[in-house]
């Protein structure tokens, strides 16, 4: 196929151009900015465009289909030419669903933890040398791009986001999916620009559900009260499954995951696995994965083999140093809940610790001023709280401005620090005596173009 990519430079659009060339596709792309990684991947594999820019002329009759990306308008003048001329034009979705459609699909969905389950279970199935497709939206270890798309699976592993389709379609991605085996990992107001009301945001949820069909499984966590209650009412006619916090305890700063292994005489045996990875929220993450494995026929005793391998997804909780005395992470963390977890999840890791927790408010609905109320106790737990934003950033999102006193008032901490340009911010953290510490950075951004890698070494 020739297929053309409106917006190829984004994460997940480059990574599908990549998937589709490997395969064998002809790919060719636009787009009006393209950053790192995927400048140079995508130069690697000679799909990056000669031109920064939108041109029509790319799209001739011949171009059996365009992939048309969020980041793109719907005036974009490539997506013009392709309805003139009648060119097939696919959602990132909708492109999937279309490879995937005769396919068993494990869609994840959620507010927070998708990134995560959705890797734990391509891990588990690649261990187990089980074939799959997968769409995760994170860089995975051992793993060249982010999805893998081909003829003879019969499972396809998708990371449901709740966002919209594409410009011309407001639908949002994980209803495209149509999941075989739905998963609801918990729900948190997010995406206020696109969802005003929380109820409006809950009832998309909601529908994702009552799509799974009779025949196949709704997984969900069953601790989230939201999530509970939108279950309890929702028509649904698959097989439902809750599921909680697996059995655990940490020690030395290890976390051991606890079952019952069943012997050849029908007797349980007491058993624990340690575990690469720690936090509340991946004790939870990980009995979604379980269930989902479950569905595809890997049974107890192969996911926990697997589990105790998997090191996490890039930007989860990920570590980038530590010594005897100080350890330093950083994670994606944006939204309240996540921010909450993942401060919760370190503090409860390394007890003895100073925690210093530092967050970028760069997401459209973290920089504004109803949502930022939602952030209210997610930092308690930190002994040192830092907030950083750009107010450059706030203004590109035509934002109206924040404050510093917005910011306190939100987050309820009156000795939180607050910090607008990334050279205060770094001249703080270097100051600091990292002895028994734990640093941890969590952003979706780059912290005004902070390198958290160079600062880790300077932090040493």
């Amino acid at each position: 196929m020739k297929i053309h990519f409106i917006a190829i430079g984004g994460s997940a659009m480059h990574n599908l151009a990549l998937a589709l060339h490997y395969k064998g596709c002809q790919i060719s792309g636009s787009d009006d900015e393209i950053f790192e990684p995927a400048k140079s991947r995508l130069a690697q594999a000679g799909l990056l465009p000669g031109e920064i820019g939108w041109f029509p002329d790319k799209i001739t009759p011949d171009v059996d289909a365009v992939i048309l990306g969020m980041h793109a308008r719907e005036d974009n003048p490539e997506l013009l030419k392709a309805k003139e001329l009648g060119v097939k034009i696919y959602s990132y979705p909708e492109f999937l669903y279309e490879q995937s459609k005769n396919k068993t699909r494990i869609v994840v969905g959620g507010s927070h933890g998708k990134t995560t389950i959705t890797a734990m279970i391509i891990h588990v199935l690649q261990y187990l040398n089980i074939d799959c497709d997968y769409m995760v939206g994170a860089q995975l270890e051992g793993f060249e791009v982010m999805v893998k798309l081909s003829d003879d699976t019969q499972i396809m592993v998708i990371e449901g986001d709740e966002y919209l389709t594409s410009p011309i379609d407001r639908r949002p991605k994980f209803h495209v999916y149509q999941p075989t085996i739905g998963i609801i990992s918990g729900i948190a107001w997010d995406h206020i620009n696109v969802f005003p009301t929380f109820e409006f945001y809950v009832e998309q949820f909601k529908i994702f559900a009552e799509m799974i069909p009779e025949t196949g499984r709704y997984i969900y966590c069953e601790d989230d009260p939201v999530l509970q209650e939108m279950s309890n009412h929702a028509k649904i006619r698959a097989s439902k499954i809750g599921y909680g916090v697996h059995p655990h305890r940490i020690e030395n700063g290890i976390t051991y995951l606890q079952f019952s292994s069943v012997t050849r005489h029908a007797s349980r045996v007491p058993k624990e696995i340690p575990l690469q990875i720690f936090g509340k929220h991946n004790l939870t993450n990980i009995n979604a994965a379980r269930l989902a494995c479950n569905a595809v026929g890997v049974s107890d005793e192969q996911f926990y083999d697997a589990i105790q391998t998997f090191k996490g997804a890039s930007n989860r909780l990920e570590l980038l140093r530590k010594n005897d005395t100080c350890a330093i992470f950083k994670d994606f963390a944006h939204s309240p809940s996540k921010l909450r977890a993942t401060v919760e999840a370190i503090k409860v890791q390394f007890p003895f610790r100073k925690l210093v927790a530092c967050m970028e408010l760069h997401t459209f609905s973290s920089l504004t001023e109803k949502f930022l109320e939602q952030y209210a106790g997610a930092m308690d737990c930190a002994d040192i709280g830092i907030i950083f934003f750009n107010p450059e950033t706030v203004a590109h999102k035509k934002l109206p401005p924040i404050t510093s006193e917005m910011i306190f008032n939100a987050f309820q901490r009156s000795d939180l620090e607050v910090f607008h340009t990334a050279k205060q911010l770094e001249e703080r953290i270097l100051t600091m005596n990292n002895t028994n510490t734990v640093f941890a950075f969590m952003s979706s951004g780059n912290f005004g173009g902070i390198d958290l890698k160079k600062m880790t070494e300077k932090i040493m």
